[in-house]
């Protein structure tokens, strides 16, 4: 049934490859507070398709690799203090992951939970390659697919928490989603709601990124210092009925919140605060305030929302060559002048079909660009301790390990004195993007057991 109390959600991962061990104090702290939902956000625009790849090897693979790391630990608790677990981990395979927890929870002696698993957001029908050959045209043509996927919203995340699950696996889904399902069930608000819906996808933002909001990301030595920052705890929301929140962490962890770093959250990644889209609703921050409470909480207000977008964005990723990188280091006399030299040699005997990227690490790179122009232009600062790093792509594998072996080379072959080289090839995902409409991608949810069926 519908609830007036507020809801507490943490957020125990912000990104696939985060901090595994981050649980168990957000978990410590909501069973103390009387449950609440733990969420683990573990998608980046890419990843999915690196899940993908892994399930095209093994059928029961392609869902988030440290997922026994991060569900493991918890699941007991989570099931003894009826805390839910919400997560996007199941990545290219949430059935797969579905089933992983269900035999976690074997293995462990507890009983099985009430798993959820999401479906639709992966574009795979002939109709759905129809639609998005539509939408992008030649752009699509003579392109290596790997995966097409749908943000999908809040709604079956909610459907299945009101149904009775205690977990719920989704692939792709929103990452503000995450957060607005739990709240849509606890509070039974209407899917129009726009102010309320609003509210908590912004309640959501601010989790996604896990210890970005609770002083990671923020921490800049001697200018923005942040106490124990790396024992940094996981953040927790605080949603009222009437949407507002309150943002805080785990309890006896390190870090802080304060409008500071809720500010810089808040504003992350948004590029219009009267329009953040998302699949749920537009929201709407230009009008946000924060206030600090004390105590590492800082109470947000003033979010509004709008009618959702009529479209869902989309991702197709697809196979983009090789990426080839190699690294050699210079130091001493002249260090930076011999690093600068062994890029033009390699430049001059690979191929010109070839680009390449030379960034002098401890003379210029980060703030370099792809055609070294900016390398050109800034003269030899001689810099003592220069490591070379050369980057490639291209769709023929041959041509890109031709730059790691005209590196290698430069052992004996280019200037004096360099060494510790290192190289690597790798295979490049490329990525379009496009919005389709909410008719072309029909989702749902279903219990494990009647999805095994």
């Amino acid at each position: 049934m519908p609830s007036s109390s507020p809801l507490l959600i943490g957020c125990a991962s912000g990104f696939s490859g985060d901090r595994s061990d981050g649980a168990a104090a957000v978990v410590r702290t909501l069973a103390t507070r009387g449950g609440g939902v733990l969420i683990f956000e573990t998608l980046a625009e890419r990843t999915l398709a690196l899940a993908q790849l892994a399930r095209n090897d093994d059928p029961e693979r392609g869902y988030e690799p440290l997922l026994d790391e991060l569900v493991g630990p918890v699941l007991g608790d989570c099931l003894r203090h009826g805390i839910s677990i919400v997560g996007n981990f199941g990545a290219a395979n949430p059935a797969g992951a579905a089933r992983r927890i269900a035999a976690l929870a074997r293995e462990q002696g507890l009983p099985a939970p009430r798993i959820a698993v999401v479906h639709g957001d992966a574009l795979t029908s002939a109709a759905q390659r129809d639609a998005l050959r539509q939408r992008l045209g030649a752009a699509l043509d003579g392109l290596d697919v790997v995966s097409a996927n749908a943000y999908l919203g809040a709604t079956e995340i909610a459907e299945a928490l009101a149904a009775g699950a205690q977990v719920v696996v989704a692939g792709r889904v929103s990452d503000p989603s995450l957060t607005l399902g739990p709240a849509l069930a606890h509070f039974g608000w209407r899917l129009d709601d726009w102010p309320r819906l609003g509210r908590a996808t912004m309640a959501g933002h601010m989790l996604e990124c896990g210890l970005q909001v609770t002083g990671g990301y923020f921490c800049v030595p001697g200018l923005k210092d942040v106490p124990d920052v790396h024992a940094a705890g996981f953040p927790i929301a605080e949603i009222h009925a009437d949407g507002e929140f309150t943002i805080g962490k785990a309890d006896a962890t390190g870090g802080m919140v304060d409008a500071r770093t809720v500010k810089e959250q808040l504003l992350y990644e948004v590029h219009d605060p009267a329009r953040y889209l998302t699949p749920d609703v537009v929201a709407d921050l230009s009008q946000a305030t924060v206030e600090e409470l004390g105590g590492d909480r800082v109470a947000v207000r003033g979010i509004t929302g709008h009618a959702r977008p009529d479209e869902l964005k989309v991702n197709v990723c697809y196979r983009g060559g090789w990426l080839a990188e190699a690294e050699i280091s210079y130091a001493g006399v002249q260090a930076e002048a011999r690093a600068r030299l062994a890029a033009d040699i390699v430049r001059k005997r690979v191929d010109p079909a070839l680009r390449l990227r030379a960034d002098l690490i401890g003379a210029i790179s980060i703030l370099g660009d792809d055609a070294g122009e900016m390398r050109r232009a800034l003269p030899d600062g001689h810099a003592r301790d220069v490591r070379l790093r050369i980057a490639t792509e291209h769709l023929d594998r041959k041509l890109a390990e031709s730059v790691l072996r005209e590196v290698n080379a430069l052992y004996t072959c280019g200037p004096a004195g360099g060494g510790g080289v290192r190289t690597a090839l790798r295979p490049r995902l490329n990525m379009l993007s496009c919005t389709l409409p909410r008719a072309a991608v029909p989702s749902g949810w279903s219990f494990l057991e009647e999805a095994a069926q």
